[in-house]
């Protein structure tokens, strides 16, 4: 399937427009940043778009304000007592002076960075957003090995990384995945929605009534799964840099 991506602005809001080799025009508004994105058919002009967009524009911001109105949390110093999220749970941040290597260890509420003095919070950072991007490695192949035979896909490659507006996307000509580091915040039910998601893309590359009808029969609850991903606190805008 042939895409066409470019952005246009209405009413102050940036419209990405994704031109498909598809029979109707659908308009989303997308966590965790609101983004707007138009599918639509190749032979749609942008001023055909433009007015579709300005008659929903009340709508748009409405939802757009909802996902931006959603709890952020504050900036991270990495500091003791500090409060971070793993797999939908609150751990307080204990540091440890160790000179042994680096790791990070989960002692009851208790999120502990072992690491050598003088380790400053950037370090600190550093360790705890490679020992999360490790737990998502650890528990994605778990996830893919369930679901793959199930929506009959195949993925030949999956990566992870951090996105400013997205959990997750899809290359389905390279059946490419990736999945926001952010994801290893998150519980695991809404972790392997993502991933259902992604891969239900490999088989439907749009978010049509054939991808909905996917997830319908495979997920029949991943609605409610996307709200609550929706709804958790969301990291700092440093997170996401």
């Amino acid at each position: 399937m042939s895409t066409e991506v470019h952005e246009i602005e209405v009413g102050g809001v940036r419209v990405q427009i994704v031109r498909k080799t598809i029979k109707n025009l659908h308009l989303g508004v997308y966590p965790p940043s609101g983004r707007v994105r138009v599918a639509a058919p190749s032979g749609v002009s942008d001023d055909a778009i433009r007015i579709a967009v300005v008659r929903r524009l009340g709508w748009i911001k409405r939802q757009r304000a909802k996902f931006l109105g959603q709890p952020r949390q504050s900036e991270r110093a990495m500091v003791a007592g500090e409060s971070h999220y793993f797999l939908g749970r609150r751990y307080r941040l204990r540091v440890v002076v160790d000179q042994g290597a680096g790791r990070v260890q989960l002692r009851g509420g208790m999120l502990e960075l072992h690491l050598r003095r003088g380790a400053t919070a950037r370090d600190r950072e550093r360790m705890l957003l490679a020992w999360y991007r490790q737990q998502i490695r650890t528990l994605v192949p778990q996830l893919l090995d369930r679901w793959q035979p199930v929506l009959g896909v195949q993925v030949a490659d999956w990566r992870i990384k951090r996105m400013k507006t997205k959990w997750g996307s899809c290359n389905a000509k390279a059946h490419r995945i990736w999945l926001n580091l952010e994801l290893a915040k998150k519980p695991v039910r809404c972790l392997e929605y993502l991933v259902v998601h992604e891969l239900a893309h490999l088989a439907e590359p749009g978010h049509n009534s054939r991808f909905i009808a996917i997830m319908d029969t495979h997920m029949p609850k991943w609605r409610a799964r996307r709200a609550e991903l929706n709804a958790t606190p969301l990291g700092h805008d440093s997170w996401n840099d």
